[in-house]
């Protein structure tokens, strides 16, 4: 059986070349907790994503193609019986991009699917992720992974589809199943859920960012490193967080 090991960003594809895990690697370079994701079709989903990320990350359309879709379209030509490993970390950010990508491979019976989890010493780690992880505990992790089942695997594609369509009573009701491959699925929901208040007031990471801006120098640096150590169940990245604080810094 040929394994394939999906991973969130480029960073853990270094990290896992210097151990003895099978290197086949296919790399989801995507920040779908970000930006619109509705579509009617693939292609045109593509093309929202392209159009959002030249937008607002200033990379081209046809960068996006080249190194994100070509990744993506990898997982339509996989030998049956396959070993698929997802190296997805528990936060918001990661969760969403796992399940697009179940939500890719749900039509491949095929495949045995599993969940590779980050190696977490103590409650204060869980959003840390594979960052800070050598080479043993990367083998530690993959030695430890959960098998998907069928309704797991149903799971992740609702997840998404309930994401995709932003409803979000769907996604709180998702959120309550018990599942082994989806640790802490009901906080990350709620987190999501909080970005968008019915009352169309500021979302929970602008509330956020707002109170460590006026609580201290103000200045990037330690505004997103304060976020990161509160808010790190959303996983963003500086790019992210920039774009957001940027806004709040314009409004003052």
């Amino acid at each position: 059986m040929t394994s394939y090991q999906i991973l969130n960003g480029d960073c853990l594809a270094d990290s896992l070349s210097l151990t003895s895990i099978n290197q086949n690697f296919i790399i989801c370079r995507e920040c779908l907790a970000d930006g619109n994701v509705q579509s009617e079709s693939a292609g045109e989903f593509r093309k929202t994503r392209a159009h959002f990320i030249s937008a607002a990350y200033n990379i081209s359309s046809e960068e996006y193609f080249s190194k994100t879709v070509s990744e993506f379209e990898k997982l339509n030509h996989l030998p049956d019986n396959s070993e698929i490993c997802l190296w997805f970390e528990n936060d918001l950010f990661c969760q969403v991009n796992m399940w697009y990508i179940i939500s890719l491979l749900i039509n491949h019976k095929a495949h045995k699917i599993f969940r590779v989890f980050p190696v977490t010493e103590n409650n204060d780690d869980k959003w840390k992720g594979f960052g800070n992880a050598d080479a043993d505990k990367l083998e530690k992790s993959y030695n430890s992974k959960i098998q998907f089942s069928p309704e797991d695997i149903d799971l992740g594609k609702n997840l998404w589809t309930a994401y995709r369509n932003n409803d979000l009573i769907k996604l709180k009701e998702l959120s309550k199943t018990k599942s082994p491959c989806f640790e802490y699925l009901e906080e990350v929901c709620q987190a999501h859920i909080e970005r968008y208040p019915s009352d169309n007031s500021p979302g929970r990471p602008e509330k956020v960012l707002k109170e460590i801006i006026n609580g201290s120098s103000g200045e990037f640096e330690t505004v997103f490193s304060e976020f990161t150590k509160r808010e790190g169940i959303y996983g963003f990245g500086d790019l992210q967080i920039r774009n957001i604080y940027d806004k709040l810094i314009g409004k003052n």
